[in-house]
């Protein structure tokens, strides 16, 4: 089976649309959505459609939580904040009791899915280091945990290893970004885990980042919204 997992949308619609492109070229079997379908981009109800039309599973983001009010606004950056209450405006009430209903955590077969981390998800921690990655695998049983919110793809393995993925570790993985990369490579981020293969990959795909920004701009979102993701940061 090839599941894809994606995470970190952001609102941003033409990234969303090549990703699943791309997917459906790949011959994915199922995906699975890590979370932060809205925020910062300008388009989250069409994204939240596409998500509930095509992910079997999905959890919820803290750009989600805040979007319906969960989290307050004081936990974001000036540019998170400015497009958490421009959200709030544009979402349809169908939509937002969509990603009230969203569920911290998933567990389907091997795999758990997260937004920040297994352990404690609703802190929404950032792990960027391995005490904070060691941490989490005692807060999973599977032999996968797949997250986001750093929009940093990486692979990380129970013994410390990282960036390389064989049969006999658990993973920590981090799938990156779809509509926001913060790597420096400003191609959508996404993963692909192939279970007969036992294999697994990063993918990065270009999108129309004109069109996004072009989108940004007409819904009077703060310019360096757009202007991120030319840099991919």
């Amino acid at each position: 089976m090839r599941i894809a997992v994606i995470s970190d949308i952001h609102s941003n619609l033409p990234a969303l649309t090549r990703t699943f492109e791309v997917l459906d070229q790949l011959g994915t079997d199922r995906i699975f959505c890590l979370g932060d379908i809205v925020g910062y981009g300008p388009s989250p109800n069409e994204c939240i459609a596409l998500v509930r039309e095509r992910c079997a599973a999905v959890v919820k983001g803290n750009h989600d939580s805040g979007a319906i009010g969960e989290v307050p606004l004081e936990h974001f950056n000036t540019y998170g904040k400015n497009a958490i209450r421009w959200t709030r405006k544009h979402l349809t009430r169908k939509n937002a009791e969509y990603l009230r209903d969203l569920p911290l955590l998933v567990v389907q077969d091997d795999i758990t899915l997260a937004h920040a981390s297994p352990l404690h998800p609703e802190d929404w921690r950032y792990i960027f280091a391995w005490p904070d990655a060691h941490r989490c695998f005692d807060a999973f049983g599977t032999r996968i945990c797949f997250i986001g919110h750093t929009h940093i793809p990486v692979i990380v393995g129970e013994d410390g290893t990282v960036n390389m993925f064989r049969n006999d570790r658990r993973y920590l993985i981090n799938v990156g970004s779809v509509g926001q990369a913060r790597d420096g490579n400003p191609r959508a981020s996404f993963g692909l885990l192939d279970t007969t293969r036992n294999t697994y990959e990063v993918l990065r795909i270009e999108y129309d980042i004109e069109a996004t920004a072009a989108a940004i701009f007409a819904a009077g979102l703060p310019d360096y919204l757009a202007h991120r993701l030319f840099l991919g940061i």
